[in-house]
Protein backbone atom coordinates (compact mmCIF):
# COMPACT_ATOMS: atom_id res chain seq x y z
CA UNK A 1 0.00 0.00 0.00
CA UNK A 2 2.79 2.46 0.74
CA UNK A 3 3.99 2.11 -2.84
CA UNK A 4 0.61 3.14 -4.26
CA UNK A 5 0.35 6.09 -1.90
CA UNK A 6 3.89 7.13 -2.82
CA UNK A 7 3.08 6.94 -6.55
CA UNK A 8 0.02 9.12 -6.07
CA UNK A 9 2.02 11.66 -4.06
CA UNK A 10 4.64 11.82 -6.82
CA UNK A 11 2.07 13.02 -9.38
CA UNK A 12 -0.20 15.48 -7.59
CA UNK A 13 -2.92 16.85 -9.79
CA UNK A 14 -3.61 20.50 -10.38
CA UNK A 15 -7.14 21.76 -9.67
CA UNK A 16 -9.39 22.32 -12.70
CA UNK A 17 -9.51 26.06 -12.05
CA UNK A 18 -5.84 26.15 -13.11
CA UNK A 19 -5.97 23.32 -15.64
CA UNK A 20 -8.73 24.64 -17.89
CA UNK A 21 -7.23 28.08 -18.63
CA UNK A 22 -3.74 26.56 -18.97
CA UNK A 23 -4.94 24.05 -21.55
CA UNK A 24 -6.92 26.65 -23.48
CA UNK A 25 -3.85 28.89 -23.66
CA UNK A 26 -1.58 26.00 -24.64
CA UNK A 27 -3.82 24.91 -27.51
CA UNK A 28 -4.09 28.50 -28.78
CA UNK A 29 -0.28 28.79 -28.83
CA UNK A 30 0.04 25.37 -30.49
CA UNK A 31 -2.35 26.54 -33.21
CA UNK A 32 -0.45 29.80 -33.70
CA UNK A 33 2.79 27.85 -34.04
CA UNK A 34 1.23 25.30 -36.41
CA UNK A 35 2.13 22.33 -34.22
CA UNK A 36 0.83 18.90 -35.14
CA UNK A 37 -0.65 16.48 -32.63
CA UNK A 38 2.61 14.61 -32.05
CA UNK A 39 4.46 17.86 -31.34
CA UNK A 40 1.75 19.05 -28.97
CA UNK A 41 1.79 15.76 -27.08
CA UNK A 42 5.58 15.88 -26.78
CA UNK A 43 5.50 19.41 -25.36
CA UNK A 44 2.92 18.22 -22.82
CA UNK A 45 5.14 15.32 -21.72
CA UNK A 46 3.72 12.62 -24.02
CA UNK A 47 0.41 11.91 -22.31
CA UNK A 48 -1.60 8.93 -23.60
CA UNK A 49 -3.59 9.73 -26.76
CA UNK A 50 -6.90 9.36 -24.95
CA UNK A 51 -5.85 11.85 -22.27
CA UNK A 52 -4.52 14.32 -24.83
CA UNK A 53 -7.67 14.25 -26.94
CA UNK A 54 -9.83 14.60 -23.85
CA UNK A 55 -7.83 17.69 -22.84
CA UNK A 56 -8.11 19.08 -26.36
CA UNK A 57 -11.85 18.45 -26.64
CA UNK A 58 -12.86 19.55 -23.18
CA UNK A 59 -10.13 22.19 -22.70
CA UNK A 60 -9.92 21.01 -19.11
CA UNK A 61 -9.27 18.00 -16.93
CA UNK A 62 -6.81 16.90 -14.33
CA UNK A 63 -3.19 17.90 -14.94
CA UNK A 64 -0.07 16.83 -13.14
CA UNK A 65 2.30 19.49 -11.89
CA UNK A 66 4.76 18.36 -14.58
CA UNK A 67 2.24 19.10 -17.34
CA UNK A 68 1.39 22.47 -15.81
CA UNK A 69 5.11 23.31 -15.60
CA UNK A 70 5.53 22.39 -19.27
CA UNK A 71 2.57 24.58 -20.26
CA UNK A 72 4.00 27.41 -18.18
CA UNK A 73 7.30 27.25 -20.08
CA UNK A 74 5.52 27.16 -23.46
CA UNK A 75 3.43 30.19 -22.51
CA UNK A 76 6.53 31.98 -21.25
CA UNK A 77 8.32 31.27 -24.52
CA UNK A 78 5.33 32.57 -26.46
CA UNK A 79 5.11 35.74 -24.38
CA UNK A 80 8.86 36.42 -24.63
CA UNK A 81 8.69 36.06 -28.40
CA UNK A 82 5.78 38.49 -28.60
CA UNK A 83 7.88 41.02 -26.68
CA UNK A 84 11.11 40.45 -28.61
CA UNK A 85 9.46 40.25 -32.02
CA UNK A 86 6.42 42.55 -31.99
CA UNK A 87 5.20 41.32 -35.39
CA UNK A 88 2.99 38.36 -34.36
CA UNK A 89 3.65 36.33 -37.52
CA UNK A 90 7.41 36.74 -37.14
CA UNK A 91 7.24 35.80 -33.46
CA UNK A 92 5.23 32.68 -34.31
CA UNK A 93 7.69 31.64 -37.04
CA UNK A 94 10.72 31.99 -34.74
CA UNK A 95 10.31 28.54 -33.18
CA UNK A 96 10.55 26.98 -36.67
CA UNK A 97 13.49 29.01 -37.99
CA UNK A 98 17.10 27.78 -37.87
CA UNK A 99 18.94 29.49 -35.04
CA UNK A 100 22.72 30.07 -34.91
CA UNK A 101 22.81 30.53 -31.12
CA UNK A 102 24.99 27.85 -29.46
CA UNK A 103 21.98 26.51 -27.55
CA UNK A 104 20.37 25.49 -30.85
CA UNK A 105 23.38 24.61 -32.99
CA UNK A 106 21.79 25.90 -36.18
CA UNK A 107 18.56 24.01 -35.59
CA UNK A 108 15.16 25.55 -34.86
CA UNK A 109 14.27 26.16 -31.22
CA UNK A 110 11.32 23.83 -31.69
CA UNK A 111 13.71 20.91 -32.20
CA UNK A 112 15.24 21.58 -28.78
CA UNK A 113 11.78 22.02 -27.24
CA UNK A 114 10.66 18.68 -28.70
CA UNK A 115 13.55 16.74 -27.15
CA UNK A 116 10.98 15.71 -24.55
CA UNK A 117 12.66 16.96 -21.39
CA UNK A 118 11.16 19.73 -19.34
CA UNK A 119 14.71 21.05 -19.00
CA UNK A 120 14.79 21.75 -22.73
CA UNK A 121 11.71 23.95 -22.43
CA UNK A 122 13.38 25.69 -19.51
CA UNK A 123 16.55 26.25 -21.56
CA UNK A 124 14.64 27.91 -24.41
CA UNK A 125 12.68 30.05 -21.97
CA UNK A 126 15.88 31.09 -20.15
CA UNK A 127 17.55 31.93 -23.48
CA UNK A 128 14.66 34.22 -24.45
CA UNK A 129 14.55 35.81 -21.01
CA UNK A 130 18.27 36.57 -21.34
CA UNK A 131 17.66 38.07 -24.79
CA UNK A 132 15.03 40.29 -23.23
CA UNK A 133 17.52 41.33 -20.57
CA UNK A 134 15.52 39.69 -17.79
Amino acid sequence: MATIAHARAAKPEVPDDFAAPALRAFFRVAERWGLNTAQQRTLLGSPPSSTFFKWKKEQGGALSRDVLERISYVLGIYKALQILLPEPERADRWVHAPNAAPLFGGEPALKRMLAGNVGDLYAVRAYLDAERGG
